[in-house]
C-alpha cells in the first residue's frame, strides 16, 4: 500500500470509491465541492497495485484555534478491514500537525475514532450544528487543546450534505 497526496487525475477514482463506500453519490459530492471551493486543505489516497483503495480530506474551519474537519474516509468495500483506513487517518493527522494546525474535529463513529486520540468528551465545549455524541475533537499539539469553548464552522460545502 502507497498513501500519497491526492492528484487531479484521481477524481474519478475517488469519486468511484466514495460513491461505493458510502452507497450513494453525496460524499462524492462533497468533496468535489470542497476542491472546487479551495477547501481541501489535505487530501490522500492509499494505493494498492495503483488502484485508489482508499480517501481522506481535511478542511479548514473557523475555529478558536487553528483547526481542520476530518471527512469524508472511505475504503473500498473489498479493502476494508486492512488497516487502510487507520493508516490514512494517522498520515493525515500527522501532516496536519506538521502544518501547524491545533485540533481536528470529526463526525463519526466515537468506537473507530478513539483509537486515534479524538474524543467526543473534548468536543462538548464547542458550538456546532454537528454537535452531539458522534462530533468529536483531537488534539495535535502536546495533547491538550488550547481552547475547550467556542464556536466552530465547517466549510460550506457541509451545509449542503
Amino acid at each position: 500500500m502507497d498513501i500519497r497526496p491526492e492528484r487531479p487525475a484521481d477524481a474519478a477514482a475517488v469519486a468511484v470509491l466514495l460513491t461505493r463506500a458510502f452507497g450513494g453519490p453525496n460524499e462524492a459530492a462533497l468533496v468535489a465541492r470542497l476542491h472546487a471551493d479551495g477547501a481541501a486543505a489535505i487530501a490522500l489516497v492509499a494505493c494498492i497495485g495503483g488502484a485508489v483503495a482508499g480517501h481522506i480530506l481535511f478542511s479548514p474551519m473557523i475555529a478558536p484555534m487553528r483547526a481542520q474537519a476530518l471527512a469524508p474516509l472511505a475504503v473500498a468495500p473489498e479493502h476494508q478491514r486492512r488497516g487502510i483506513g487507520a493508516a490514512l487517518v494517522r498520515a493525515g493527522m500527522a501532516r496536519a500537525a506538521a502544518e501547524g494546525c491545533q485540533a481536528v474535529f470529526v463526525l463519526g463513529d466515537p468506537a473507530y475514532y478513539r483509537r486515534f486520540g479524538f474524543s467526543a468528551e473534548s468536543a462538548r465545549g464547542f458550538a456546532s450544528p454537528y454537535a452531539g455524541p458522534h462530533l468529536m475533537v483531537a488534539a495535535l499539539v502536546g495533547g491538550n487543546l488550547p481552547v475547550t469553548t467556542g464556536e466552530i464552522v465547517h466549510a460550506p460545502a457541509f451545509s449542503a450534505l
